[in-house]
């Protein structure tokens, strides 16, 4: 178990998302960021699986088959796609939904910090697009505008770097 560790890498994280919010134009959700993970339903399991290299919550399903520390992560947590799913009220079946605006940006914000943590001294710009590409070859359901937009903010990070990307989302917010 490491609970320490574990808290310096959540935090630090919280506070890379922050800083990302602000330039984001979106503060509040900064402040708010990813506070469940104190939670003891997602921190005792983050500290039980903790590595350092990845999000503990992959250790967990790759043992359980499941992580009961995500189920209880991305039902609180609106920056996260895989909340916006409902069941279409025509289909009667569970399908992904548009997400607005700001927790895009907010998830966007959370992919860049988790690739700068993850990734450490070896990250580049294009690593959260890379990321995003690899989790939608597996077939990740993320709705297609929520999936097209993010892609383009991410394609733009590879490319043009972070203060042109934020200069674009702080024009795009308005």
């Amino acid at each position: 178990m490491h609970p320490i560790a574990h808290f310096r890498t959540i935090t630090k994280h919280r506070h890379m998302v922050l800083r990302h919010c602000i330039k984001a134009g979106i503060p509040i959700q900064g402040l708010l960021h990813d506070l469940s993970k104190y939670t003891p339903a997602e921190f005792i399991t983050g500290a039980l699986y903790y590595q350092g290299n990845r999000s503990p919550n992959e250790e967990e399903r790759e043992r359980n088959g499941y992580s009961a520390a995500w189920l209880h992560h991305k039902g609180r947590n609106k920056h996260h796609f895989e909340y916006w799913n409902d069941v279409n009220p025509i289909s009667k079946v569970y399908e992904p939904v548009e997400m607005p605006t700001r927790y895009l940006i907010e998830m966007f914000c959370d992919r860049i910090a988790a690739s700068k943590i993850y990734r450490g001294s070896a990250y580049q710009d294009r690593d959260a697009l890379d990321y995003f590409l690899m989790g939608m070859k597996r077939g990740r359901p993320m709705h297609k505008n929520t999936a097209k937009r993010l892609h383009f903010l991410l394609k733009m990070l590879a490319e043009k770097g972070e203060d042109a990307t934020f200069a674009y989302i702080r024009h795009m917010k308005k």
